[in-house]
């Protein structure tokens, strides 16, 4: 098994030995297998960093072996550096949830965290994947243990969200599945995505595949106007839920885009570049105000979510090296803020069981330590210079203003109201006196929580002043695939 492998099937391996244990058994020894085999899967990535050669678009750490022979299907992995980032990321973020859920989990405690590590793994092999069935197997099983985990530890309308996540996703990637079939016919009886990548296809055939693929991962992401399932689902879902739903499983949606539609129909992408923009902007505007008016503090950050995905699919269609890689940056950094901020928002309701913005105020006077944090995850959601908010939005908003000066400037308009409504719900929540009892009893965070928070808030630092370990890797294989997008429009 090489270093993918392991990455995949460690947290797959320990989520199923928690199961086996049995839902009698002992909640401490179960917390602690959890975050063991987390750490350990988290681990197992980090050579893919130290041992990533720059300066090639090649894929790396390559492993493949047939799966199913007579139909050519292949269990082939690997890694570039579009996808490095997001390996390193979901281990990243497990350990984090893990950590999160340890006190807030009392009910089927073993069924939960399994359910997180083995989300974990078919996650990280959605992004290594490089045969299409193989992503089309990895890409729904990841419904299936999020399914679970609002089904049964979400909140009083669990049920509801829970089908209208599934329902949503799983019928826009029924095209998808579609569209791999016809691109396996075309091919020969290849399910090899670098091989799609060659294909010669008629104008046709590019729109139709590119509307199919658009059906599976714009729900994901998810782009206006398929987002509505989002706020609903993030309202009911669990801490952690929400927190890997909003810093991972909405990056596989993004992901889709950069390693299907833009190299396999290159000539659609650019053509319907357009619509793309135009969702983008209305994303990053309209449900920015949206946002603005919100009164559960999830929903609040849930719109916010699909405001700031809107910057990566707007940086992807514009088609320059600056505006991609800021893309694909603003999907890592979204990746440690986003996942903060429902982390902050489950300490809160732990304690006061409300996610209401007016059950709060006061909160810095009873907590400020928490307080504190809290104030450096709102300005990174904001997009302030140096925290890893900043990054993406301005490469984006730079390679807007390079492309087309009146898209740079609506894009940048975004960051208003992106403070307005952050920092509107901070002042409400945690500045002023305190403003009932139920906040003045309440007590600053402990340990594992300021350890799960000093995680997050060295990412968030981290990538903000020093983004160059970030955008390194990525350079080269963004160069490589517009070169692609370029030489095929000129075909």
């Amino acid at each position: 098994m090489g270093l993918l492998s392991l990455a995949i099937w460690v947290p797959i391996f320990f989520g199923v030995g928690l199961l086996a244990l049995g839902k009698e058994s002992h909640v401490r020894t179960v917390r602690w297998i959890a975050l063991i085999g987390a750490t350990i899967s988290f681990l197992v990535t980090l050579p893919l960093y130290t041992g990533f050669e720059l300066g090639t678009s090649a894929m790396q750490f390559v492993e493949k072996s047939s799966w199913i022979p007579r139909f050519n299907m292949n269990y082939h992995l690997g890694v570039d550096g579009i996808s490095l980032w997001f390996v390193l990321l979901t281990a990243f973020i497990n350990v984090v949830v893990i950590i999160a859920s340890w006190e807030a989990i009392t009910t089927r405690v073993n069924q939960y965290m399994a359910s997180f590590l083995i989300l974990s793994g078919l996650m990280i092999g959605v992004f290594a994947a490089l045969d299409g069935m193989l992503f089309y197997v990895f890409f729904e099983a990841t419904l299936i243990p999020m399914y679970l985990i609002i089904g049964i530890w979400g909140g009083p309308n669990k049920i509801y969200a829970a089908f209208k996540f599934f329902l949503y996703t799983l019928l826009g990637s029924l095209l998808m599945l579609v569209a791999l079939i016809f691109l396996y016919n075309k091919s020969g009886g290849s399910f090899d995505i670098l091989a799609w990548h060659q294909l010669p296809l008629s104008a046709t055939a590019q729109t139709l595949l590119f509307f199919s693929f658009f059906a599976a991962f714009a729900v994901k992401v998810p782009m206006f106007p398929v987002h509505t399932w989002l706020p609903d689902v993030h309202v009911e879902a669990p801490t952690g839920g929400s927190a890997v739903l909003a810093a991972i499983m909405l990056k596989l949606g993004a992901y889709g885009f950069l390693r299907f539609s833009m190299p396999i129909v290159p000539d659609a992408s650019r053509e319907w570049a357009w619509l793309m923009i135009t969702f983008s902007l209305i994303a990053v505007i309209y449900v920015g105000l949206v946002a603005l008016v919100q009164r559960d503090m999830k929903k609040l950050v849930a719109y916010s979510s699909v405001a700031h995905m809107g910057f990566v699919t707007l940086g992807f269609f514009l088609f320059n090296d600056l505006s991609v890689s800021g893309g694909i940056v603003q999907m890592i950094a979204h990746g440690f803020v986003s996942a903060a901020m429902f982390l902050c928002i489950g300490v809160l309701y732990d304690r006061v069981h409300s996610r209401e913005i007016a059950s709060y105020g006061g909160v810095v006077n009873t907590m400020p330590k928490f307080a504190a944090f809290a104030l450096l995850f709102a300005m990174a959601n904001c997009g302030l210079p140096a925290t890893a908010g900043f990054v993406g939005e301005w490469m984006v908003i730079l390679g807007a203003v390079k492309s087309n000066f009146w898209i740079g400037m609506a894009a940048a308009s975004a960051l208003i109201s992106g403070a307005a409504y952050t920092l509107w719900m901070y002042k409400r929540v945690y500045l002023g006196p305190v403003t009932n009892e139920k906040v003045k009893n309440l007590l600053d965070i402990n340990s594992r929580e300021f350890l799960m928070l000093a995680m997050l808030a060295v990412a968030v630092l981290y990538m903000g002043i020093y983004p160059k370990p970030f955008t390194d890797v990525m350079n080269t294989s963004v160069a490589d695939l517009l070169r692609h997008v370029a030489l095929s429009k000129l075909n």
